[in-house]
């Protein structure tokens, strides 16, 4: 194809000197954070801030403890256990990340050692991809990925698959001026990187390479880190404030109470007043710990990694694990149509033969007169070349029918190419019945009228199935066959001399859309989330996808509703902001269109979520809120991805959406656990700097409870199934809190009937003497009169107070189900949890001795407290069937 004489290309000298000028032929990788930077990064989560000042803080309280009051080092466990608490929910994250991020490196592998053909000093050479410079001589052929950007010496019967960098899945590229498409996306004489070639050949000369390509300017837009704040971390951020705030505002009423209560029942000392001013920021330290909710980092880590791993069971491959949670804020999806909402593959839709036709002849003639091949060395059927001609082969071979044995056994005598201005191709071969036979394959209405015998079909018939599939956005090929006599000519100066052309039929082929998709379009509708169509295809084809998964709907939707690339350019922003809304189809859309349409939503308040495969995708997955690539895509659209969908399959993001809103329930459940544990505490700790007495529970108890048991209770609520009924519900607004009415209300009325609860006990066991829960209303006088609780009375109390949290824990499962906290179907974590909770409180209270200041308990004692206490449950399940009927 390249003669040695007519290109002579680069020498080695100038080689040396393109690269030192232009670079190398290599995308340059995003500049990934070292691993204990991206393991600080953990450090900025608002809860972790809240932490670390809490540990801080608990570190001073411990230290004045140990060498100002000469306690023993035991006062230490409580700043230990918060930082172990910190360095858990960061650790754990910061794994599986990594985690995912090696898994993601499998499958994302890229490589620059693809040999390709070169012409350097006169001589054809092969070299890999990457060494390939500016100014080099470059041989494309059938099948091949183009290596760099390039301008067109030579170009037969070229065709390109632009579809990863614009959308567009076939485009005809020539070098005679004449033929050049003036609305084509990049010039008719120039091939891009990445791109490939579906048939013909070429010569070109390179233009840029590596960064300096139009795939390398997407890649590079690709990489800017528009740090879009996440919603969930938008909730954690006012989440931590408003803990902040309260647990600041106790602390000070604490402050100002206990002041004012000295100078009222003291006579004024300094040494005095400043020993009982330390103990009062003592208290108040202490309650600022204790309102802090150590165990939420460590659930929502826990929850996000559960969701990661049963995600990639349902084909999403999360790299982000805040996409896990992202998904289920989604408002809007900003799709693409090849290959995501279609199959990428031109398909049959429909034959219509007429005159019935041998079938000896219709399947040789598909055969013979076709330039594509398949390669059916894997589990599905590929196809090599024009994908147009590939879907009759692939409709031959789905009927038993192997074209490759009907090519064998015919001998081709002569061929005439198609060509845009013909808009047909023909064949002549001596068939395997021996006859010479002239097939012809094009342009319906160009085939047709070269038709001697039209087999009693009309052109006004032929002319209404024609319309009807253009709009339904189909390719047509029309068929026609001649059986030569000896001596007659078939074909003569690129045009068809034969007269006697017998009409045979047309047939429709589409790119199907996926079987599934209507159906996963509707589920995301129908749970409240906008869908969006951006593609490089035409207004028609888009319109008419889009028509099909029930998108488009001709009855409502107007011009308003679709744009065009130009179109969607000329926009001003404001005039954008105001439309994007209406938008459902951007067509012949450009790489940055996307990415703009995303920023104008989130512009809007919107959650956006975007899917692509494409190079043309990657600057828009990067900016979204949830980048989705597929499994198939080009590794530029996957590295700009949070979430790689490995079966290529819409409907996987109506479940990553299910996992997602199901996640942040969960999380909202741990939530309304936590907070009734911690308002419960911090009640306590407020009463006794009033009351004067010292908090009933010790360091290591609080530990146990705020660090042990929240992370057990974290793993059970985060491993709770997802819930299909969440797909029935609107996106939640980002304006919403994460704690909503329902919630509070439980907090509060709960936890202030803990703290109550608790009060009342506290008074009984200081006040009498309680040797065994039997005697807890005989109110039997303390010996001596005193009120100091002895450890059994401690131990009680402090069993009394976690099997309070330990049902709760079964109603903050239950909550907003509308189902019973029985109802265990997909739940034997929990279960296995909650029963580990159980045996580890037993465990402790057994055991634990002086470490966690406790006695072993009686049996009977035992069954009262876990009996008794099982009420904060009735009367839950009492409630939530009360709020069912």
């Amino acid at each position: 194809m390249a003669e040695k004489h007519k290109y002579a290309g680069l020498t080695d000298a100038q080689v040396a000197e393109s690269r030192a000028t232009h670079g190398v032929n290599i995308l340059t990788p995003a500049k990934k954070d070292p691993l204990w930077k991206r393991f600080l990064e953990k450090f900025s989560d608002p809860l972790i801030i809240i932490l670390l000042i809490a540990g801080i803080l608990s570190v001073g309280i411990s230290c004045y403890e140990y060498w100002g009051l000469a306690k023993g080092p035991t006062v230490f466990f409580e700043p230990v256990g918060i930082f172990i608490a910190i360095l858990l929910a960061t650790g754990l994250s910061f794994y599986f990340e990594v985690k995912a991020d090696k898994e993601f490196e499998i499958l994302n592998q890229v490589n620059d050692e693809e040999p390709v053909q070169v012409i350097r000093n006169g001589f054809a050479m092969q070299i890999p991809r990457k060494d390939v410079v500016v100014g080099d001589t470059v041989i494309l052929n059938t099948g091949e990925e183009v290596p760099a950007d390039g301008e067109l010496f030579e170009a037969v019967s070229l065709n390109i698959d632009e579809s990863t960098l614009t959308g567009e899945p076939m485009c005809h590229k020539t070098t005679d001026p004449g033929q050049f498409d003036p609305d084509a996306t990049f010039p008719s004489n120039h091939v891009m990187r990445g791109t490939k070639i579906m048939e013909g050949h070429g010569v070109m000369r390179v233009l840029a390479v590596g960064d300096k390509t139009e795939n390398g300017k997407v890649f590079e837009a690709a990489q800017i880190d528009d740090s879009v704040k996440t919603p969930l971390s938008e909730q954690f951020d006012g989440l931590g404030k408003l803990i902040s705030k309260i647990s600041y505002a106790f602390a000070a009423l604490i402050i100002v109470g206990r002041v004012i209560m000295y100078f009222v029942s003291n006579p004024f000392e300094w040494i005095d007043f400043i020993a009982y001013v330390l103990q009062t920021l003592m208290i108040a330290v202490t309650l600022i710990v204790v309102a802090v909710p150590e165990g939420l980092p460590m659930a929502v880590t826990l929850s996000l990694a559960y969701s990661m791993r049963r995600m990639l069971k349902t084909n999403n491959l999360v790299r982000k694990m805040h996409a896990c949670e992202t998904m289920g804020a989604t408002t809007v999806i900003c799709t693409d149509k090849t290959g995501t909402l279609t199959q990428n593959q031109m398909q049959i839709y429909k034959t219509n033969f007429f005159g019935n036709p041998s079938d000896e002849v219709l399947c040789e003639g598909i055969a013979v007169n076709s330039t594509a091949q398949l390669d059916l060395s894997g589990e599905k059927p590929q196809v090599l070349g024009n994908p147009t001609e590939g879907a009759l082969l692939l409709w031959l071979t789905e009927r038993g029918v192997d074209y490759a044995a009907l090519r064998a056994k015919t001998t081709r005598i002569e061929e005439l190419p198609f060509t845009t201005e013909r808009k047909y191709m023909a064949t002549v071969v001596k068939s395997s019945t021996g006859k010479k036979i002239l097939y012809v394959k094009g342009a319906p209405e160009i085939v047709f009228g070269m038709c001697g015998d039209t087999a009693g079909v009309t052109k006004a018939e032929i002319d209404a199935q024609l319309l009807e599939y253009q709009n339904m956005a189909m390719r047509t090929l029309g068929f026609a066959y001649q059986e030569m006599a000896d001596g007659e000519t078939a074909i003569k100066d690129g045009r068809i001399e034969a007269e006697r052309l017998v009409f045979l039929g047309i047939v429709a082929i589409s790119d199907p859309v996926r079987a599934d998709v209507p159906d996963a379009v509707r589920e995301v509708t129908d749970a409240g989330i906008k869908v969006k169509i951006v593609t490089g295809d035409t207004p028609g084809t888009a319109k008419e996808i889009g028509r099909q998964v029930g998108i488009w709907d001709d009855a409502t939707d107007t011009d308003r509703n679709i744009i065009t690339g130009v179109e969607f350019e000329a926009l001003s922003d404001e005039e954008l902001k105001e439309r994007v809304g209406d938008l459902k189809i951007i067509a012949r859309a450009r790489p940055m269109d996307k990415k703009r349409l995303v920023e104008t939503l989130q512009g809007n308040n919107e959650v956006v979520a975007v899917t692509g495969d494409g190079t043309n995708d990657a600057p828009a997955l990067k900016a979204a809120h949830v980048g989705l690539s597929m499994g198939d895509g080009t590794s530029v659209a996957k590295e700009a991805s949070d979430i790689t969908i490995i079966d290529n399959s819409f409907s996987s993001i109506g479940r990553a959406v299910m996992w997602g809103r199901s996640l942040y329930q969960n999380i909202q459940r741990f939530i309304l656990f936590q907070m009734t544990v911690n308002v419960a505490a911090c009640l306590i700790v407020l009463a006794g700097a009033f009351m004067g007495t010292e908090s009933p529970l010790t360091v290591t108890q609080m530990l146990w409870v705020n660090l042990i048991m929240d992370t057990f209770a974290a793993m059970a609520l985060s491993s709770l199934p997802p819930s299909a009924s969440v797909m029935k519900d609107k996106p939640r607004s980002r304006e919403d809190f994460i704690i909503n009415r329902p919630m509070w209300r439980s907090i509060i009325g709960v936890g202030g009937i803990f703290f109550l609860l608790l009060l009342g006990i506290l008074y009984i066991f200081e006040h009498y003497s309680v040797k065994s829960m039997t005697e807890i209303f005989s109110f039997i006088p303390q010996p001596g009169g005193g009120d100091t609780l002895s450890a059994y009375e401690l131990s009680m109390f402090f069993t009394i107070f976690v099997f309070l949290q330990f049902w709760n824990m079964f109603n903050a499962r239950a909550f907003e189900t509308g189902r019973s906290a029985f109802h265990f179907k997909g739940a034997g974590g929990f279960v296995g949890i909650a029963l580990a909770i159980l045996l580890g409180q037993i465990a402790i209270v057994t055991i634990g001795g002086d470490f966690f200041n406790v006695t072993p308990l009686r049996l009977t004692d035992w069954l009262i407290i876990i009996g008794s206490t099982s009420l904060v449950l009735w009367i839950g399940e009492i409630l939530r069937l009360f709020r069912s009927e």
